[in-house]
């Protein structure tokens, strides 16, 4: 796979595994758009006599970030796999990180990484992958992904999500 897979010249988005850095996969097209989302919980206590209820504040969220990834090897007429199992193996279980005291092991962090814009450390916690054009042999050579990452860090633990 070449460096600089974006055309234009762009500076292409990035998703690195935090286990083993050198996986990394570079979006051949950078996303159109990206929603990071954060929810709070709060519980409702009676108020009688008032027009509201009483919020207090139970807990914080973590923040999600879903994106959509479009891969498409046309061109070359390689089978576009070979640029997205990197990612599947991002939701696998990390054999070779076993904790000590459990003895299981859990897929590695990540990191959802674009230019100087946004850097966000997070697990993936769900991934689609729809495959939109085949060769003639079945070989697919255009896709989509859809990923959800939640962040599983206090952002006062590693430098903020968004500079």
């Amino acid at each position: 796979m070449s460096g600089d897979l974006t055309r234009g010249g762009l500076s292409p988005a990035k998703l690195t595994n935090l286990a083993n850095t050198s996986d990394i996969v570079k979006f051949m097209f950078n996303p159109y758009e990206y929603s990071i989302v954060k929810q709070n919980t709060w519980t409702k206590e009676s108020a009688k006599g008032q027009n509201l209820p009483r919020h207090v504040f139970e807990s914080g969220g973590a923040q999600t970030l879903s994106l959509k990834l479009h891969f498409d090897t046309q061109t070359s007429g390689e089978d576009v796999r070979g640029h997205t199992d990197a990612l599947w193996k991002m939701m696998m279980v990390d054999t070779t990180n076993i904790n000590q005291t459990t003895g299981k092991g859990a897929p590695p962090a990540v990191a959802f990484e674009w230019g100087s814009g946004i850097y966000f450390k997070a697990i993936i916690t769900s991934m689609t992958q729809k495959f939109t054009l085949f060769k003639a042999d079945g070989i697919p050579i255009r896709c989509e992904v859809d990923v959800s990452l939640e962040q599983f860090e206090d952002e006062t633990t590693f430098k903020p999500q968004i500079q």
